[in-house]
């Protein structure tokens, strides 16, 4: 290979990479830190804006202590403010084989729409994950109720990015899958969360703004908002946009490669709705451009939506897609210049698309104190504001 220009090397099949791009940071270990157990959230807060808010300028280096409720103070008129209206779904089942062995089941993603030939009866196919599954072969069906049943057509379908997932049908009875699922299903929660469900958390693991059925996990950043928080920014004159992606099993998963390059992202689904790209895209290439506003992302899974988009298409368009966009430092943000976001495991790509903002040292440095400040940490935990 030779070298073309300072910024760039040429590659023997034509194609060129940015020496910028090229990582410093590219061991598992380099995205560790220590985190006491206590530190990590097994419920939320009673009132969802009173959680903890670290605020940290990547310009000036700096670290405030504020708490939610001050978000709306770092936001200015014209500012977009991006959201993942995203819900989460009641995907894990416990039923029985006639046998009377215990099954658990967690639904992950359809594999078809509904089949509605048989009007009483019914049916819809699924990727799911099964405990215990090797008490069971293909067409055995795991009774969950009187209304609902599932049933295995075929074991251990191999996946790129994650453990093998099973394909199920499941049968139910009414018109609305979705109305079955509530009365049986369980949120389902993260696997840091030591508890068993409780009611409330079919409410508090769920945006206030949640309205599209599809995830598994909840994009945890909206969390804290409230309607009146939200309510407020709009009367400052901040534009409330949604995107739509569906979070799936692999935001849980463990990094194993101890080269972050050899790592390979999960894929999500998602959907930009033509009034979100064209006010995105406003903001992107504003008349005047000393009148520039900030474009917000609350969350890592609007973040991944906004910059795979534009990395595909050159700028942000009404669009149904999917994504495995991984981002770790150096990356250079093309759409999102502030992040909203919860603190997050050690060694998980999302700590790394933090880092990718926010500065590799600087990010870890901002979890030692939050650490040492006991923020609590992870999904029902406190947050985290990454300013210019």
């Amino acid at each position: 290979m030779t070298k073309t220009d300072k910024n760039s090397i040429q590659i023997t099949d034509n194609k060129q990479i940015n020496e910028q791009q090229i990582p410093q940071y590219k061991n598992l270990e380099d995205f560790d830190y220590f985190l006491p157990e206590k530190l990590i959230a097994q419920f939320p807060l009673k009132k969802r804006d009173n959680s903890r808010m670290m605020v940290i300028s990547r310009e000036k280096k700096s670290v405030e202590n504020k708490h939610f409720f001050d978000f709306i103070n770092y936001l200015n008129e014209g500012d977009v403010l991006v959201l993942n209206n995203t819900k989460v779904i009641p995907a894990r089942l416990t039923g029985r084989k006639e046998t009377g062995a215990n099954i658990e089941i967690f639904l992950l993603h359809p594999a078809s729409n509904i089949d509605k030939s048989k009007e009483n009866s019914p049916k819809t196919l699924w990727y799911a994950l099964i405990k215990n599954l090797k008490r069971l072969k293909p067409d055995d069906i795991i009774y969950i109720s009187d209304e609902l049943s599932v049933k295995l057509i075929e074991k251990g379908i191999s996946t790129q990015s994650g453990p093998d997932e099973n394909l199920v049908e499941l049968i139910f009875k009414g018109p609305a899958l979705s109305n079955v699922l509530e009365k049986y299903g369980e949120i389902p929660l993260p696997p840091y969360i030591q508890r068993k469900n409780i009611q409330e958390d079919k409410e508090t693991y769920q945006t206030v703004f949640a309205k599209i059925p599809g995830s598994v996990a909840a994009p945890t950043a909206g969390l804290h908002f409230t309607p009146e928080i939200l309510d407020t920014i709009r009367k400052k004159g901040v534009k409330i946009v949604y995107i739509t992606l569906n979070v799936g099993l692999g935001t849980f998963l463990p990094v194993k490669e101890n080269n972050i390059l050899d790592h390979k992202m999960h894929t999500e689904s998602f959907e930009i709705s033509e009034d979100t790209a064209k006010i995105i895209n406003g903001a992107l290439n504003p008349e005047n451009e000393a009148k520039k506003n900030s474009i917000i992302a609350v969350g890592t899974t609007v973040t991944r939506t906004l910059e795979a988009v534009y990395k595909k298409y050159g700028k942000i368009l009404p669009v149904k897609d999917e994504t495995d966009i991984f981002i770790y430092p150096p990356y250079e943000f093309k759409v999102v210049d502030k992040l909203l976001t919860n603190f997050h495991l050690p060694k998980s790509t999302l700590i790394m698309l933090v880092c990718a903002l926010a500065g590799h040292d600087f990010t870890l440095s901002c979890y030692k104190k939050a650490v040492e400040e006991k923020y609590r940490f992870f999904s029902y935990g406190d947050c985290m504001f990454i300013d210019f």
